[in-house]
């Protein structure tokens, strides 16, 4: 199963997130990790730092320093066997922003949805449909990120788009340098000064953002309903700002003849990759390439038409602290999403090595050794 609740997700690999926005903390427990693998903490809080808020004035700055504390599973650096337990303790809350907001739904966001599947909703910044909760799962897709590095797996994203404006390349190293983590030095300040205008209007932009998995080995996924592709779709797409999701060409794919978009077969390897790395949902040992469609922040202070709790007309203006584009914040959980994924389709693949032909040039040993 991919999860055994709401609020989980793996089969070998099992995750469970907790926590709200304004709540005291917010984490992750990890389950079936194997005892006496060694627990680098501060990897993880780096891939947390990428995430949190108040990074620079492209994002909210609502101030979390988001240290992450580990509760269990640890013991003398080293892992137990047991679940580990990870939890971030919330800060700087100002929940009194969304007092005026009890008996109102917000456009665009869980309000009213939430409320009417379960009767009940915390006001208090989402709650738990806010993106805070993404946090939970970058620490959990930074410790799945580590076993992959160690088999020789990369894993990097950046954003494609900002604001409706694409780059027309990615340089790798200008990605962490810049505050919209944009592709495309030459194009990033016109991204700015769109990210720039619409918080000045009380507005907000959306924004696409790619990821790379280099290094697979062929062989992952399982059709017909693990195909890794469609395991990728499902981890991305269950990030609470993203709209759509595709591998490869993607849509592009549907504008395209058959002959130019099927990948030349060659000994030396394809020239082209249109097929994102994975044919029949599995991998074929080419680079995996996931983009991300991410919607405009909800939260905008514009005014906007919505209802009360009565079901009445009403006016909304949304106060607090929000992203005027939340894309650079995405990347960091797109790639611990893709890292779960891959890490759970590397362990189910191990777990067939007894039963399935043709896996013998896989380096289990390896495998052994760091998972």
């Amino acid at each position: 199963m991919l999860f055994d609740s709401p609020s989980s997700f793996g089969r070998h690999f099992r995750i469970l997130t907790f926590g709200e926005s304004h709540g005291p903390a917010v984490g992750v427990v990890l389950d079936g990790v194997r005892p006496g693998l060694p627990f680098d903490a501060e990897a993880i809080q780096r891939e947390l730092d990428r995430r949190r808020p108040g990074q620079s004035d492209m994002v909210t700055p609502r101030n979390e320093g988001d240290r992450m504390r580990v509760l269990s599973g640890v013991y003398e650096g080293l892992t137990t066997g047991h679940p580990i337990a990870l939890a971030v303790f919330n800060e700087n809350q100002r929940s009194g922003d969304y007092d005026a907001l009890k008996a109102l739904f917000r456009p665009g966001h869980a309000d009213l949805t939430y409320q009417r599947k379960y009767g009940i909703r915390d006001p208090r910044g989402g709650g738990r449909s806010s993106g805070r909760e993404t946090l939970a799962r970058v620490a959990a897709g930074a410790w799945a990120k580590q076993q992959l590095e160690a088999l020789g797996v990369k894993i990097r994203g950046f954003n494609r788009e900002i604001a409706g404006i694409p780059c027309a390349r990615v340089a790798w190293e200008f990605v962490e340098q810049n505050p919209l983590r944009s592709g495309d030095p030459d194009l990033f300040e016109a991204q700015r000064a769109a990210v720039e205008a619409a918080k000045a209007e009380g507005d907000s932009v959306g924004g696409i953002c790619e990821v790379w998995i280099e290094g697979l080995p062929e062989g992952l996924g399982d059709p017909a309903f693990a195909k890794l592709d469609a395991l990728l779709a499902y981890a991305c797409m269950s990030i609470g700002a993203v709209k759509g999701v595709e591998v490869g060409a993607g849509f592009a794919a549907a504008r395209m003849k058959g002959s130019t978009h099927n990948d030349p077969l060659c000994p030396e390897g394809s020239a082209k990759n249109d097929s994102g790395g994975i044919l029949g949902g599995i991998s074929n040992g080419a680079p995996v390439v996931v983009r991300l469609a991410v919607k405009p922040t909800s939260s905008i202070s514009k005014p906007q038409q919505t209802v009360d709790s009565q079901g009445q007309a009403a006016q909304i203006t949304v106060h607090g602290r929000h992203d005027p584009c939340i894309a650079p914040r995405v990347v960091p959980v797109a790639e611990a999403m893709c890292a779960l994924v891959v890490y759970d389709a590397w362990l189910t693949q191990q777990s067939y090595s007894d039963q399935v032909s043709g896996l013998a040039e896989w380096d289990w040993e390896s495998l052994e050794q760091n998972s």
